[in-house]
């Protein structure tokens, strides 16, 4: 077997020196000759590589990590004074505080105590003082930004061009969230039906009771076709178009359909040049009750 670089020469890409093997058909190469091959140098370079590998697995494991490190709000000439303290007046709060996502909040430094309450308060001295009242604590209701401290994604999202009214003072982060007990995301995991009953204390002319009924609300909620924090489409949709119906429905449609109308002969043969060509199934007579219908199982009106 030769090669340009002569017969059965074979190249170590990390040794100094060549191995040479006439490929004898039962020969092997040395097993010393073969480590011989690997000289300080390379081993040098391997160690280095290996360390460094090793380094920026742990700085990767460290930034990807699932937490946030933010400053609790502060209020001037405030110092923390624990739990304990807050729960003997807001004894209501403190019973259930315990089961709350928010519990689990952490603050570091000298003289944090346990300050569940005060992650989100801001230090407690100058409002025990006080016996209470307005001005001496921070009361996120008033003001999403405590909120936003942490949510960052959030700030961002109800800066969008469609959103609910949270900058303009009309809702509050608490109109839909329970920051003192249980998950504050509410109907998370299998309680779809609280995720829904949250929407529908306000959006009351979609709580029906519909003979036919939307199933994406009744199997997964508002949210499967709403962000309620903020989108770039209007009614806070999460697509704008027919994409949206077509993440749950894409396995109803017939051969050759596209977004501007099925096959010639289909149930949309005519629907080139309608709004669904524009991209849209609930408008121009089509799916309009999209939240649930008497009259029709389509969701026609």
């Amino acid at each position: 077997m030769r090669s340009r670089f002569g017969v059965g020469t074979v190249f170590c890409p990390c040794a100094k020196s060549t191995v040479v093997s006439r490929f004898a058909p039962k020969s092997t190469l040395p097993f010393s000759r073969l480590m011989h091959a690997f000289t300080s140098k390379a081993i040098r370079n391997w160690l280095i590589l290996a360390g460094l590998s090793a380094w920026g697995l742990l700085v990767v494991s460290c930034v990807t990590a699932d937490r946030t490190i933010v400053a609790p709000p502060q209020i001037a000439g405030a110092k923390y004074v624990g739990t304990k303290q807050c729960a003997e007046c807001h004894t209501d709060v403190a019973e259930h505080f315990t089961t709350a996502t928010h519990a689990r909040l952490v603050t570091h430094g000298a003289g944090a105590l346990d300050t569940g309450c005060e992650n989100c308060h801001g230090p407690g001295s100058l409002h025990v003082k006080a016996g209470g009242g307005a001005g001496t604590i921070i009361n996120p209701r008033k003001s999403p930004e405590t909120c936003f401290q942490c949510h960052l994604d959030k700030r961002s999202q109800f800066n969008l061009p469609h959103s609910h009214p949270l900058l303009a003072g009309k809702v509050t982060c608490s109109d839909c969230h329970d920051p003192h007990q249980g998950d504050a995301i509410r109907g998370s995991g299998a309680a779809l039906a609280s995720s829904t009953e949250t929407c529908l204390r306000c959006h009351t002319q979609q709580a029906g009771p519909f003979t036919y009924a939307h199933g994406a609300i009744r199997e997964e909620g508002c949210t499967a076709c709403h962000n309620p924090h903020g989108t770039i489409n209007d009614k806070m949709l999460v697509a704008r178009d027919a994409n949206l119906c077509l993440r749950c429905h894409l396995s109803t449609l017939t051969s050759g359909f596209n977004i501007g109308g099925y096959k010639s002969g289909g149930a949309h043969a005519n629907a080139v040049g309608s709004r669904l060509s524009e991209g849209t199934c609930w408008s121009a007579g089509c799916h309009e009750d999209v939240h649930g219908s008497n009259v029709n199982a389509s969701l026609r009106p």
